[in-house]
């Protein structure tokens, strides 16, 4: 992950349609929202939520499609994504899916620290490591991008207010 300033060159808005997705599809009983409005003087798209590992739970997380009906987008022409982002401070995991893979808990991940001040955040995607797959990550089959807060108790807060592919 690299910190950058205002001002990338080279980049693609992307127009995310977040959902809200928590560990209650599993039994768990984390609670939270997404939710779209200003925060902290821009439009952005906001994560709230207490994460409880009762109940074999721990995760709240904001996912979006890059493609309207699902389907995976070919964007390794790309060297990454760029996410204009604050919070509270806390680490959250960037997710990647792609239409490679075939099971829920497989996925491409990085970790991220949520500043207390709006930052942009770049995360390459040599920077992604596949959690429970063999497949390596391959940008051209890329579907879903998720920000989860997860894993232990605490009280998610984090709003992104601009995500782009950047080269």
């Amino acid at each position: 992950m690299i910190m950058e300033g205002d001002g990338m060159e080279n980049t693609q808005d992307l127009a995310p349609k977040w959902e809200f997705v928590a560990d209650t599809v599993m039994g768990g009983v984390s609670q939270g929202a997404v939710t779209t409005g200003h925060v902290h003087g821009r439009p952005a798209t906001r994560l709230t939520g207490r994460i409880s590992l009762a109940n074999n739970g721990g995760f709240v997380q904001m996912a979006t499609d890059l493609s309207p009906d699902g389907t995976a987008r070919n964007v390794s022409n790309w060297h990454g994504l760029a996410l204009d982002l604050r919070g509270n401070g806390e680490s959250y995991e960037l997710r990647l899916r792609t239409d490679q893979l075939t099971r829920p808990w497989q996925s491409f991940r990085t970790t991220f620290t949520a500043p207390p001040d709006w930052t942009t955040l770049r995360f390459p995607f040599a920077d992604v490591t596949p959690h429970r797959t063999d497949i390596p990550f391959d940008p051209a089959h890329l579907r879903r991008i998720g920000i989860i807060a997860i894993g232990r108790e605490f009280h998610a807060d984090v709003a992104v207010s601009a995500l782009r592919l950047f080269r």
